[in-house]
């Protein structure tokens, strides 16, 4: 594997020298790579971004681009394209101008940079507006045009600061895959910030996640949600159902818990604890299968628990069960929408199934971490 393009070292920051809103951060950021930073309101992630910018000084440690050493780097000599939330367009110049701003500002001539220009409007498919102003552009326009700007210049990395956080939801998608093409197309390092977890899942090829000015997990999307790697990850990348019990049995990193009202499950642990320990248990609604109370689902091997139907909402793809059981009386299934005519009717017993594999444990004291 070549050499991170960027390197974070031991980098904090404080801005009134006791509060840490991030704490000894150590990552490695690879060439060619969309790495999303992704966590709640405070939790570190945008400072970190803006760090990286030189927008903000680390307190302590060194941020390395290349090899070489940013600190005495003021922004504009860092050779790295932002976009912001707002977009940052300046109402007063057209498209084309807009775009070229970054290239004047660095002294191009004025026919290279119309050439510039022009190709970056046709990377982002908008051949045919540089004469307009962006009050003139919708949304997806301006975010595009954002893009261009940030790209035009051929930078070594594009920085990307919660950049569709304004647009409604349809639009907001859209341009989540546009992005994505886009990164895949030009192969140019992207570090993009968010809390939506869905855009998280949706554009990266790895996500930090970020609380308390650690990250607590990095990792490709897929291992983010199947194998979390502690309850505040769990909770905070898609839903979850949440189960309190003890560890009865551990084999290595499988084990055995028992459950409110004296159920047995088996599970993964996310990490080593002795039999004894308390636990709570994370469960995703869509891995787990309900039928009647009459043992109908599920293979051998499933784990099974016994509850009560209390609510079914459709929600057109599929539909939500909340169901009662021991120790939690909000417990969420999700199941295809041709599943629902095997639902009973409310009130009446069913039976939950899901595989022990995408069961996992995690110490209660790690579940207390606030959202």
């Amino acid at each position: 594997m070549s050499e991170p393009i960027v390197r974070f070292v031991g980098i904090g920051k404080t801005y009134d020298g006791v509060t840490r809103v991030v704490e000894h951060l150590d990552l490695d950021i690879e060439r060619g790579e969309f790495l999303t930073l992704l966590g709640p309101s405070g939790s570190g992630k945008t400072t970190t971004l803006m760090m990286l910018a030189g927008f903000e000084t680390p307190t302590e440690g060194e941020i390395l681009l290349e090899g070489k050493p940013l600190s005495k780097l003021p922004p504009y000599r860092r050779s790295i394209g932002m976009v912001f939330q707002n977009y940052a367009l300046f109402p007063h110049m057209t498209v084309a101008q807009n775009i070229g701003f970054p290239l004047s500002v660095r002294g191009i001539g004025a026919a290279e940079i119309d050439k510039r220009v022009e190709r970056a409007l046709d990377m982002v498919q908008l051949p045919s507006l540089g004469a307009r102003k962006p009050a003139q552009l919708s949304g997806g326009q301006q975010q595009r045009i954002a893009v261009a700007r940030a790209l035009v210049f051929e930078p070594k990395l594009v920085l990307m600061d919660e950049p569709l956080g304004a647009l409604d939801k349809q639009l907001r998608e859209q341009m989540q895959l546009e992005v994505r093409r886009l990164h895949q197309r030009l192969g140019v390092t992207m570090i993009y910030v968010t809390h939506d977890q869905h855009e998280a899942l949706t554009m990266s090829d790895r996500i930090a996640v970020f609380h308390r000015g650690r990250v607590q997990q990095l990792d490709r999307p897929e291992r983010i949600y199947e194998q979390p790697s502690n309850a505040f990850v769990a909770r905070f990348i898609g839903e979850n159902n949440r189960l309190l019990g003890r560890l009865e049995g551990v084999d290595g990193n499988r084990c055995t818990i028992r459950l409110a009202g004296d159920a047995l499950v088996e599970g993964s642990l996310a990490a080593p604890l002795p039999a004894g320990a308390q636990v709570m248990v994370s469960l995703r609604p869509e891995r787990v299968q309900i039928g009647g109370a009459a043992p109908t689902i599920g293979a051998n091997g499933h784990c099974r628990l016994a509850g009560r139907l209390r609510e079914v909402i459709y929600l057109g793809d599929h539909v939500r069960a909340r169901v009662a059981l021991p120790g939690n009386d909000d417990f969420t299934v999700k199941r295809p929408i041709d599943d629902a005519h095997r639902l009973p009717a409310i009130g009446q017993p069913v039976e939950l199934a899901w595989a022990p594999e995408h069961c996992r444990a995690f110490a209660r004291e790690d579940a207390d971490i606030p959202t």
